[in-house]
């Protein structure tokens, strides 16, 4: 008799334990499908953004709802075109894309509604180590970017602010080719993007000297922006994606880089994690992210004086208009 219940008890706890998975799994799918999907346009990937990988690898944006599918849109010009055909929800990009979209006349313009990045991500890298580094060291021909995009602009006033004529920016090479003309001979220096600074540190290229953005001062470098419709139509979608950032950007200030490292390495496959650990510790240095998703009115005008400074600034708009601190605290 014992011989017949036992399997019989073996069954139907297997069968229990069969169902059981089977309505948790259908729950899981259940709660994925309730998600509110949103895609976002990132003008690059870059560890200069840990905040947001940070929010999208701890769930927080699934806490608030939402599944967030994050596309590389190399460009800040690609990003806004992506945002303005409806092809993505959220943009992320330089601040300055939203007034040269407003100053072409759209009606239904893009607005900014969370900042990420307080200044210029990039690093100045030297062919040899200078000691006691000072802008007015420098001579010869520096590799700035492509002309009008945000690298370049910040270094051209900064150097302007500070008087220094010794220097010529060449901003006729390619942002994505900027390394391989640096090893290629071209420029007496470089200004990079991690980990790109640090790859050419490692090989013996170059050394990073200073950084741009500590020397170009707070603006609204990279921000989180969308239409003036889908914000007005979708203000609650536009608070909780908001919401995740900020405890993204919380998280971020709160552990170290060695405890940030192992959560971004996934995003980063080709880069170990000692390098990750490397280079959010420099973007830390740099006071690299604001504190809140909140955008100021003194960063904003400042990156309107370095865009009207270059010559790209048609007129300038009021912060009202393209910044949207609605669902942001200071």
């Amino acid at each position: 008799m014992k011989k017949i219940i036992i399997p019989i008890i073996c069954i139907v706890l297997l069968a229990g334990l069969f169902f059981f998975g089977m309505n948790l799994q259908t729950k899981e799918d259940k709660d994925k499908k309730t998600l509110q999907k949103i895609k976002v346009a990132e003008v690059t990937h870059s560890i200069f953004y840990t905040p947001l990988y940070i929010a999208d690898a701890l769930g927080y944006f699934e806490e608030e709802g939402l599944e967030v599918e994050i596309i590389l849109t190399s460009g800040a010009n690609n990003v806004a075109a992506a945002v303005m055909s409806k092809d993505v929800q959220i943009g992320f990009c330089g601040s300055e894309q939203t007034l040269y979209i407003y100053n072409e006349g759209a009606k239904d313009y893009l607005i900014n509604f969370a900042g990420m990045t307080k200044r210029d991500g990039s690093f100045l890298v030297s062919r040899k180590p200078i000691e006691n580094f000072d802008l007015s060291q420098l001579q010869g021909v520096i590799l700035g970017g492509r002309q009008g995009g945000m690298p370049s602009m910040t270094l051209n006033y900064t150097l302007h602010e500070r008087g220094i004529t010794s220097l010529k920016v060449d901003t006729s090479i390619d942002f994505a080719a900027l390394s391989g003309a640096f090893i290629g001979g071209q420029g007496d220096y470089v200004t990079l993007f991690e980990p790109n600074a640090l790859t050419l540190e490692k090989e013996g290229y170059g050394y990073v000297v200073a950084s741009i953005g500590e020397l170009g001062g707070e603006v609204p470098y990279t921000t989180f922006n969308a239409l003036k419709s889908y914000i007005e139509e979708n203000p609650q979608t536009i608070e909780k994606f908001t919401k995740a950032l900020q405890k993204g950007l919380d998280y971020t200030f709160s552990h170290t880089s060695k405890e940030l490292a192992p959560i971004l390495v996934d995003y980063f496959p080709d880069t170990s994690r000692d390098d990750i650990e490397k280079v959010i510790e420099r973007h830390k240095n740099s006071d690299s992210w604001y504190r809140t998703t909140y955008i100021t009115k003194e960063g904003y005008n400042h990156m309107q004086e370095i865009v009207d400074y270059n010559g790209f600034l048609t007129k300038k708009v009021d912060y009202s208009i393209l910044v949207d601190n609605t669902y942001n605290h200071e």
